[in-house]
């Protein structure tokens, strides 16, 4: 066994990169089947994320899941709760905020409880926004973007829809989200610390463009991740690198992925990655729609080439699966697969 480095408290059966991926329960009334686990054995994966229950914190349930997914042979890696992602009470300081953040912080305790030792928090005020098929992408299928000129553009989360000019009332100033993310992370940090819970920030997505009077420029710009991180000043609150939001923000975003994921890594900063391409960044014509892994404006293998070279030991998975003929296990098997493949060739040439 191999202690991950990437979050202490983990155990790799190999080193370097690990490609992990979600945990779906295709059941009825959201159970797991024999296949669901199955599936992910024959792919070899052993880390998977988890959609975890929806609601208060319970370190036995935790610890439950934890263990079912043991005794199927795979691992958690990180077990969500989408009441505590996406706050937009949080991130815009809104009634309720304080009796959400002792929730959240329940939350992180009981993972630490439970012997999950990593969580993905974004920060958005008004959830992720698309504007439906935008491109054609590989294979004749319309891939779903952003178009910031579409009449159609919307923004979701956990069941709510949000609207332009204003998704809550009025605009925010981007000062007023830094004050908020300040309150929030400062408290966060001891409980992260004390439970040995690792945070990694996610972007925005899309990033840089204020949506519905939201700024997004916090987690949605090189700048910004680099003044929130010190503003943690905590080796427990890091960066889910999300390489399709990067790339959708383009030069806007102050770096390029490459050089995002470079800095991170080296600073130990980087916790897990997303892998996803987009066919361009959203200021061009028409927007981005988002692709497969090999086919996009990204280099999907010029990322992954950067963590090797950094000695990332933690997880990287697909993210936002496009259609494809044979229904998402077959796209998720195909890109789960590049990615392995890409990671095993370049951990070989590097030895």
């Amino acid at each position: 066994m191999y202690p991950m480095k990437v979050i202490p408290g983990y155990q790799n059966t190999k080193p370097g990169v690990q490609v992990g991926t979600k945990l779906v329960a295709t059941g009825e009334n959201g159970s797991y089947t024999p296949d669901d686990f199955k599936h992910l054995r024959q792919m070899g994966i052993e880390w998977v994320m988890v959609d975890g229950p929806v609601g208060p914190a319970d370190v036995r349930t935790y610890t439950e899941i934890r263990k079912r997914a043991e005794g199927e042979g795979l691992k958690i890696y990180r077990l969500g709760n989408a009441a505590y992602h996406n706050m937009d009470v949080m991130t815009l300081n809104l009634p309720g905020r304080d009796q959400l953040l002792e929730g959240y912080l329940d939350y992180i305790r009981a993972l630490g409880a439970a012997g999950i030792y990593y969580s993905t928090y974004a920060h958005m005020g008004n959830g992720i926004w698309r504007s439906g098929e935008t491109k054609a992408i590989r294979g004749g299928d319309m891939g779903r973007g952003v178009d910031l000129e579409s009449p159609n553009l919307v923004g979701k989360w956990n069941g709510q829809t949000y609207a332009s000019p204003y998704s809550h009332g009025r605009a925010y100033s981007e000062q007023e989200l830094w004050d908020n993310y300040a309150y929030f992370i400062r408290r966060v940090v001891p409980v992260a610390e004390d439970s040995g819970v690792y945070i990694g920030i996610h972007p925005d997505d899309p990033p840089v463009y204020p949506l519905g009077g939201i700024p997004r420029r916090i987690f949605g710009t090189f700048d910004g991740y680099k003044q929130a991180l010190q503003i943690a000043d905590s080796r427990n609150i890091g960066v889910c690198l999300c390489c399709g939001c990067w790339l959708e923000g383009g030069e806007k975003m102050g770096a390029d992925v490459y050089e995002a994921a470079e800095y991170f890594a080296r600073r130990g900063q980087l916790f897990k990655l997303h892998v996803r391409n987009v066919t361009c960044p959203m200021d061009e014509k028409g927007g981005f729609a988002e692709t497969y892994p090999n086919d996009g404006c990204g280099d999907t293998v010029r990322i992954i080439r950067i963590l090797v070279e950094n000695g990332f030991d933690g997880c990287i998975m697909n993210d936002h699966l496009p259609p494809m003929v044979g229904g998402w296990r077959a796209c998720e098997s195909y890109q789960t697969a590049y990615l392995q493949g890409v990671v095993d060739a370049l951990s070989r040439i590097s030895l």
